[in-house]
């Protein structure tokens, strides 16, 4: 089974630009403290890089 990460939401997409509302959409993420269990690419954690002040890496599971 390849690696996977668990991604918490910790941010409000509220008053921040669409750009970030748009890749919490494409995390699965859209309430508060909501978590998802995805995929570990190199995409996913650039997705996650990008917006560090809104969703934080709980755990890392291989």
């Amino acid at each position: 089974m390849a690696k996977t990460i668990v991604v918490k939401q910790i941010g409000s997409p509220i008053r921040r630009p669409a750009k970030q509302r748009a890749t919490l959409i494409g995390l699965g993420l859209n309430k508060m403290h909501k978590t998802r269990e995805l995929e570990d690419t190199p995409s996913v954690r650039g997705m996650v890089a990008s917006i560090p002040h809104m969703v934080e890496i709980i755990e890392e599971r291989d």
